[in-house]
């Protein structure tokens, strides 16, 4: 599939075996825009039939409003702390605890985008949009949905990396790292601490930091020499 992207106009080739069949996102490789794709089940508008020999062809209906594309996300990095913007994504069940988790992360200074879609929020985290994601522990029954929780245990290992990732149940013992390193989280918050999250996610964070620091510093050596 051929992509163009709204932003700078740049041109660019996607294999025709990545292509969903839904309409999907990508981030331009150039300006690194988040471009909305029809997907590979989108089906070619039909020309206009012809009328019977006299007969004015019949006009197609009228195009729909342009959607605007969405704010270009930032190139991919490691999350460096408070101190500047950063991106987070917030995928929850129930949409009150989303609103709470929202402001309490507005309180960090995070740009927050709460998503529906796991399979769009997947793509995101995979290209490196978010330094940040919470979401819930598990789906809510037999035969609910795949959750953001468990795509994300599928993630390879550079996109895992990139992302801190805040899981929250009831069942949790907010900060217990006993429990978020058996559900492969970076923390673990209560749902029912959910408006004072951000002090632990914080503290956590900045925790996070100070051991790979050295590591982190490494890492940009090697990518800028």
């Amino acid at each position: 599939m051929q992509a163009e992207c709204p932003q700078c106009s740049g041109r660019f080739q996607l294999p025709d075996d990545k292509v969903p069949d839904k309409p999907f996102k990508v981030r331009c490789p150039k300006c690194q825009s988040v471009v909305p794709l029809p997907g590979r089940g989108a089906a070619p508008a039909a020309a206009a039939p012809n009328g019977a020999a006299g007969d004015a062809p019949t006009p197609p209906p009228p195009a729909p409003p342009p959607t605007p594309p969405k704010p270009a996300v930032p190139p991919r990095r490691e999350y460096t702390g408070t101190d500047e913007a950063e991106h987070a994504l917030v995928a929850l069940p129930d949409a009150t605890l989303a609103e709470t988790v929202t402001a309490a992360l507005g309180r960090l200074d995070f740009s927050v985008d709460v998503v529906e879609d796991v399979e769009e929020g997947v793509r995101l985290l995979e290209q490196g949009a978010y330094a940040l994601a919470v979401t819930a522990k598990s789906a809510g029954g037999a035969g609910a949905p795949e959750t953001l929780a468990q795509r994300i245990l599928r993630l390879t290992p550079d996109p895992r990396r990139r992302v801190f990732v805040v899981l929250m149940d009831e069942a949790f013992a907010t900060g217990d790292g006993t429990q978020a390193w058996a559900v492969q989280a970076d923390l673990v918050v209560n749902t029912r601490e959910a408006e004072s999250c951000d002090h632990v996610i914080r503290a956590t964070i900045q925790e996070r930091k100070r051991i790979y620091q050295p590591y982190l510093d490494a890492v940009r050596r090697i990518e800028t020499e």
